[in-house]
């Protein structure tokens, strides 16, 4: 790993305070994640009486609401520091967490399920893109490579936590209790301490300064961007496309014939790759820039959808993770570096609120929208293969997008 990261364990040594928290920020996002909060699927829906297609959409009406929600509490990042933010999102996840252990109806549970999603995957883990950009400039990727691997840790140890806690107690509510605990005794004092100081680069830094950065746009500015919504539509599709395969994982085991342990058993493949490429990712960013490289970063989920569609044997699942891994690597890394490249850093927040919105919303509609083709007798196989033609051709759109960030940056320079 030294080869893409020289010096990376001094570098983590010298800003382990920053790197920490923003880790301790995504892992702990996890309790907001779909993941998690799938893992007590089967219990909500016995304990409400509720179909599986009645609790996906009260699922998908919680994560709307939440992404609706988030473009306007993520602007507290641009008027008060992170480690204040964070002093009122996590005890409003903690919240959340017991809301649902406790929740006696249909009504209370979708608030729950909204609070989930809006303080966990949504605020969680905006408050970690934002300040690590906000700190970390000449090595802004390498940073951003570090941090996201707490979504990896999240996933590879909390599902068997989970699982071993319901187990003890014989309850699934029993977990959510606990994960409130974690979320106030250990990540809310943890997050806190470590973020509370500022990072103020130093002087070597600063005659480094990344000139990639651009000038600092407002919001109203960024929405009148037309390449704004070009890059959107290529950056939503990962997390549309991934949340996809995760929700309709049953339907595919049962359509290929697939034993179930099969796919459980090729997570951590994705995992590791995932991490992986999340360093390769970061290394390149630092050297090229993220402008450079956001035609590409959509190939490796383009040939993913397209083994998921072609490949039927059962070896195709760990090929289709193995290129998911790979593309969620390059994607978190990516995502976190490029906002500041493309429109600055003084409105970051609240930019980075409409595009985590907009990440928010695709995993909200991909389910819905997937179960009505599927419904209506396309297939998923054949949905992925139009999901590979628009990785494609949003990879052309990057390209003209990106093009058009750095003539307009030259001339500003210039100007």
């Amino acid at each position: 790993m030294r080869f893409f990261f020289p010096n990376t364990l001094s570098f983590i040594k010298e800003n382990a305070r920053w790197i920490g928290g923003g880790f301790l920020l995504t892992l702990f996002s996890s309790f907001g994640q779909t993941f998690f909060i799938g893992l007590s699927g089967n219990d909500l829906r016995a304990t409400f009486h509720l179909s599986g297609g009645a609790f996906g959409g009260i699922y998908m009406l919680a994560t709307l609401a939440s992404a609706l929600t988030l473009p306007w509490l993520g602007r507290t990042l641009d008027v008060m520091p992170g480690w204040k933010v964070v002093r009122f999102t996590m005890p409003a996840l903690a919240f959340a967490c017991v809301l649902i252990a406790v929740a006696p109806n249909v009504a209370v549970l979708t608030f729950s399920l909204y609070l989930l999603r809006l303080f966990g995957q949504g605020m969680m883990t905006e408050t970690a893109f934002t300040e690590i950009g906000r700190w970390f400039t000449a090595n802004r990727g390498r940073a951003m490579a570090l941090i996201v691997t707490g979504f990896q840790a999240g996933t590879t140890f909390l599902p068997a936590l989970v699982v071993l806690i319901e187990r003890w107690s014989g309850s699934w509510r029993i977990s959510w209790f606990a994960s409130a605990a974690v979320l106030i005794l250990v990540g809310l004092p943890s997050i806190m301490s470590l973020m509370r100081v500022e990072r103020v680069p130093r002087s070597h830094e600063e005659s480094h300064r990344d000139p990639r950065t651009a000038r600092d746009w407002t919001r109203s500015e960024v929405l009148r961007d037309p390449a704004f919504y070009l890059l959107l539509a290529g950056t939503l599709a990962p997390s549309f496309i991934g949340t996809v395969i995760f929700f309709e994982q049953g339907y595919l085991v049962e359509l290929r014939g697939y034993d179930p342990l099969a796919f459980a058993a090729a997570f951590p493949v994705m995992s590791l790759a995932t991490t992986v490429f999340s360093f390769i990712c970061g290394h390149l960013i630092d050297r090229f820039g993220s402008l450079r490289l956001l035609p590409f970063f959509l190939i490796p989920l383009a040939i993913a959808s397209a083994a998921v569609a072609l490949i039927t044997p059962v070896w195709g699942i760990y090929a289709f993770m193995l290129l998911l891994g790979i593309s969620n690597g390059f994607t978190s890394t990516m995502l976190g570096a490029l906002w500041p490249e493309v429109y600055g850093l003084a409105n970051l927040g609240g930019i980075r609120a409409i595009t985590v919105s907009g990440m928010v919303l695709s995993t909200a509609i991909g389910p819905g929208i997937t179960g009505f083709l599927i419904d209506r007798g396309i297939s998923l196989p054949t949905q992925m293969l139009w999901a590979a033609g628009w990785c494609i051709a949003a990879s052309l759109g990057l390209a003209i997008a990106a093009n058009k960030i750095r003539l307009r940056e030259t001339q500003w320079s210039i100007g």
